[in-house]
């Protein structure tokens, strides 16, 4: 029988929901291309309600008593003596989420004797370090798509906050004023903007997919062109890399996993070779993105605001300046942990286990690292260093 370690994020302040402000979510079966959502063999929660959280246990606990494993579900990951520290030790599974990663680096793994799969519950599995896993042999699973269009939902919802000035506008009018030149004194149409996209794979495209009717100029760099048939749908202007689209751009959004390629990305450089007043948006990861050059270019005006919902380390400590900075709409990683999408998580968390605790191959789609390789979509979105 195995045990396995589970890391979520915390309870509510006021504790676990009674009662919630919906009574159901849409229910997704399919996604773009063909995919199908997670179909474990059944689930013990309701779609919608609080499942990333420690009470909420991503429905799991019934599940694997039944089976004879043990569950330990612990939001306590960080520092000398941790839960999480303690308890890996003899763990055989590590579930975490990339909205509160348990960071599994090497060192850690080195000590987990008896670890064999790590799964991320969500999209992006860069808290575990890739190349230790290959080397140990793990296998590495994430729930690929369960959560994409979420975030290009709260990528979409930053850019008009931002081009519109929507949050101090919001802030005007709690503080109970009603000055109207204070509020548009930054606001822009996006209408006829450049927007481009750092990365076209499923949140990238989905983005690029709900900016079109906008009438935007839509732009995108990534290592694999996308079909000409979508590049003339969408009327997109592809380019080599990052560093030839940026230029181009008023809006920049970054959909790229972190690896060796594009950790620091942003940085001095490349934000100099940026229009001045670009509106840079990163959901993706926060180490993509230069922490200090960030603050630099907004406190200059080379960047008209930066909106992100990724940072490091996570969760950020409270002088972290992205808290503080100039023109930004930071929020705390929430754009893939929406009720609607924990419910797909949630699904496809359970379903990696049946397949690995039933001796079955887990989804291709799933997979990041397997045998000692990177595999599946991990193979498609991942570098290790070399």
């Amino acid at each position: 029988m195995a045990k396995v370690l589970c890391v979520l994020y915390d309870d509510p302040i006021d504790g676990y929901p009674t009662s919630y402000a919906r009574d159901d979510v849409p229910k997704i079966e399919t996604y773009a291309g063909g995919q199908t959502a997670p179909t474990p063999k059944a689930i013990d929660f309701t779609p919608g309600e609080l499942l990333g959280s420690v009470s909420g246990e991503l429905g799991l606990r019934s599940y694997l008593e039944s089976q004879g494993h043990t569950l330990v579900v612990t939001s306590d990951k960080d520092g000398e003596g941790s839960v999480f520290d303690r308890e890996l030790v003899d763990a055989d599974v590590v579930i975490s989420q990339p909205f509160w990663p348990a960071y599994l680096t090497a060192e850690r793994i080195a000590k987990a004797k008896n670890l064999k799969l790590v799964v991320t519950a969500g999209i992006g599995s860069d808290h575990t370090d890739l190349d230790a896993a290959v080397a140990h042999g793990l296998t590495v699973a994430e729930v690929t798509f369960s959560n994409s269009i979420s975030v290009a939902e709260h990528v979409v919802m930053m850019i008009l906050s931002q081009v519109r000035n929507y949050l101090p506008s919001y802030q005007t009018v709690l503080d109970g004023g009603w000055n109207i030149a204070d509020c548009v004194s930054r606001s822009y149409d996006l209408e006829g903007m450049h927007v481009g996209t750092v990365a076209a794979g499923r949140i990238g495209l989905a983005v690029l997919r709900r900016l079109a009717p906008f009438d935007v100029k839509l732009h995108y760099t990534d290592r694999h062109r996308l079909p000409e048939a979508v590049e003339q749908e969408l009327d997109l202007t592809w380019h080599e890399s990052t560093q030839d689209m940026v230029p181009h751009c008023d809006v920049v959004t970054i959909n790229a996993p972190l690896h060796p390629e594009t950790e620091g990305l942003f940085g001095d450089k490349l934000l100099a070779t940026m229009k001045r007043g670009t509106y840079l948006i990163n959901t993706a990861r926060g180490k993509i993105a230069d922490r200090d050059a960030i603050v630099r270019a907004l406190e200059s005006g080379q960047l008209a605001g930066y909106a992100g919902d990724v940072w490091f380390p996570q969760p950020a400590p409270a002088d972290h300046p992205w808290r503080t900075m100039p023109h930004h709409g930071m929020t705390p990683h929430i754009s893939g942990t929406s009720l609607s999408a924990q419910a797909r998580y949630a699904a496809g968390t359970r379903e990696i286990l049946e397949s690995y605790f039933e001796g079955r191959p887990i989804r291709d789609e799933y997979l990041i690292v397997e045998k000692g390789a990177l595999a599946g979509v991990g193979a498609h979105s991942y570098s290790v260093k070399k």
